[in-house]
This record gives C-alpha cells, structure tokens and sequence, in this order.
C-alpha cells in the first residue's frame, strides 16, 4: 500500500499510525532518504491493502476510523481531499485494510505460474521481500530469487533441484509468506519473535531452481515446447513424467557439481534420461550454474537444498564440513524428527560442492516419506517437519 508524504510525516510516524515495525517500513522503501522525505513522496507501507468503502448514513470519519480499527488520521492521509465534516452517501473512501491471512495459494500441483502469481502477490503487500532473476532455464523461465531480511548474516534455502520433488517450492513459499505475515502482524511462530531475526538476518530464497522439470512433471510433454519431441523420447515414449528428476535437457542438475563429479559419472547414466545422468561435464546446465553462481556471490553461513525424500538430513562431504555442521544439524533433527547422516555415497551434489568450497555448513534435506512425487496429502505434515529447521536457520 502506497501513501503519499505530507508536512510533518515520518517513516516513525507511519510506523506508528499503521503499527508497523519501522525497520520493515525502513526495508520496504531502500531508496529513501529517512531524514529527507519530501511532501509528495510515495512510501510503501508493507502488511496494508486499499479497498474501496462507500459512505452509508449516518457515517462519520471516526466511526468507520473505529470499524476498521485504524487511527482517523490513516484516513485522512489516504483521503486527503475529504472534508471530514461534509461526508456525502455513496461518497468513495480508501480504507487501508490490514492483511491478516496468508496469500499463498493452494499447494496442489504447485506449478511455475502458480509460484509466479504468488510472488507477485507477495512482493507487493510485503515490499521488503525481494525477488531477482538469478538465471534463467532451456526454456527461458526466470530462475527466481527471493531476500528477506536487512541483515549481514546470509542464510540459503532452496528447493526443486529435482523436478518431481516439486512439493518442496510451496513449503518453501508458505514459510517466506508465514514469515512476512507474523512480521507486519506482531505475531510468533512457535513462540518465537522474527523481527530480531529479520533484522539480523538476510535470508535467500530459490523456491523452484528447474522450472521446465517442474512443470514437464505436472502438465505433460506439451510443458516442454519445442523440446517435446525429445523428452517423450527421452521418457521411453510415456506420457507419465512422474519419474522426471532431471532438468528439460534430461541432466540430473543435482549431480552436476564438481565435487568428486567424475566418481559419480563413472556410476551413471551416459547419456540424458529423465533422471540420474551428471551431464557431459560440469556446470554445463543454466540452472546449475545460476545456484553455482548464487553461492559464490554470498557469504552463506547455512546452506539447506530441500529435497524429497527420507526424512533425513545429509551433512558432510569427505570431511570437509566446518565443526559446527554438527551442532546446526542436531538442532535440525531435534526439531524435525528427521535422522542426521554425514556421509553417504553420493556426490556431485549442491550440498557437497558447498561444502567443498567454502567449508560452511551444507545440508541436503529430504522432506517426507514415500515415493516421488510424494502425494500432496503429505504437505501439512512436512511443512510443519520442515518449519522448524527454517525457523532454526534463522536463529542459529
């Protein structure tokens, strides 16, 4: 919601009229000058939307001020050609309506455009969630990053490396929606307190790193475009993408990191298939080298790539893994239920490159139990496994 400056206003005074925290209102208007707001200026005012109310009888500015549980002065600032004493029937007010209920849509066969909409929604009722374009895929959709936050310690989560893994992007997008709205709400998550976190703390978000995967598993080959020809022969001509873990080009982007990559290649597929083959080479995929690019861009103290599934939490990688991985992950498993492991015998991963090149915290998270794709039936269940070690990535 956008209002505009008038003689005397502050960003603390509209933190104070809407009951906002200032440094949400702070974050949510990076190009402005706190000590230098001119008369006219548009500030955004995150946690508000405008909704139309027509003047009935007997209407006063106090009384619908006292309805909408807002100071009249919230009115005056939106309305600022009303004549309080001279209210007309069916005269057109502005209300500023408080959102007080998640925006995030239905998680079932949680697609590209699905999150696309969502982020749209999101960003403009909470503008201190930030969104850039970290790469793109084959087919050209935007590879989404998402920032909330305004502090120094930088935190990653992401999810959707593999294509039929795709439930991970709506828990991942009810957490950053959960998140905003305790925030401009006053509110906890399992009695904690965010806006300490959020102002500690600059946490980065790529809900869905293969989009074409994601969308080849939900919608079918026609998902595909141009390339449909090749995944159905890819797909042994089966019109079932269920079993797609790999990227449009049939990569498996989770093992196209160079961390023991030519040990796992040895193991696998020589050639594209809807899951398992590390590629020719690495980082040969966009959406591989757009993550790859992304770390080496951040200092991330705690990375977590959200996978399905198991109900475990992948750790270490040949030793390299600082002291402290231990501590976090134990703090994962208490909170999730989900068994640690360090090691296993797989490589090429994000998680192992992570570890490999910069010696900081890495985590391979599967969510849930079952086969993949897991039935969106499960989704209530992991997101709440799976809510804590989020909120634990914030405060550790």
């Amino acid at each position: 919601m956008k209002v505009s400056v008038r003689q005397g206003d502050s960003l603390w005074y509209f933190s104070q009229l809407f009951q906002i925290p200032l440094p949400l209102i702070q974050a949510s208007n990076p190009q402005l000058n706190p000590n230098l707001l001119m008369i006219g200026q548009d500030v955004d005012i995150p946690g508000f939307v405008l909704q139309s109310y027509s003047i009935k009888a007997n209407d006063t500015l106090w009384r619908i001020a006292q309805t909408s549980v807002l100071p009249v002065d919230a009115l005056l600032l939106l309305n600022p050609t009303i004549q309080p004493t001279q209210l007309q029937i069916g005269q057109t007010l502005l209300l500023p309506r408080r959102v007080t209920n998640l925006v995030f849509s239905n998680a079932n066969n949680y697609s590209y455009q699905k999150m696309l909409e969502d982020i749209q929604q999101l960003v403009t009722i909470y503008p201190f969630i930030r969104q850039q374009i970290i790469g793109k895929s084959i087919l050209e959709k935007d590879i989404i990053e998402l920032q909330i936050g305004a502090g120094n310690r930088q935190k990653h989560i992401n999810g959707s490396f593999h294509a039929n893994e795709w439930i991970t992007t709506p828990v991942i997008m009810r957490f950053i929606n959960e998140y905003a709205l305790a925030l401009t709400n006053n509110a906890s998550i399992r009695g904690l307190n965010l806006l300490p976190f959020f102002e500690t703390n600059t946490l980065s978000l790529v809900p869905m790193v293969n989009p074409d995967g994601v969308d080849l598993v939900l919608n079918g080959a026609e998902a595909a475009g141009n390339l449909r020809d090749s995944v159905l022969t890819l797909n042994d001509g089966s019109t079932d993408f269920s079993g797609w873990k790999a990227n449009i080009n049939g990569v498996d982007l989770n093992n196209q990191y160079p961390a023991l990559w030519d040990t796992e290649a040895a193991r696998k597929p020589t050639s594209p298939q809807p899951r398992d083959f590390p590629g020719y080479q690495p980082l040969t995929e966009p959406e591989a080298i757009a993550m790859a690019q992304l770390a080496q861009q951040r200092p991330f103290e705690i990375m977590n790539a959200f996978h399905t599934q198991g109900e475990v939490i992948y750790w270490g990688f040949q030793g390299l893994e600082p002291p402290q991985s231990q501590t976090i992950v134990e703090e994962f498993s208490r909170i999730s239920g989900y068994q640690p492991i360090q090691y296993v015998d797989s490589f090429a991963g994000y998680k192992d490159w992570f570890i490999q090149e910069f010696q900081r915290p890495g985590y391979t998270v599967e969510l849930g139990m079952g086969v993949n794709p897991l039935p969106i039936s499960q989704f209530e269940e992991i997101y709440q496994e799976s809510l804590g070690i989020m909120l634990a990535t914030l405060y550790l």
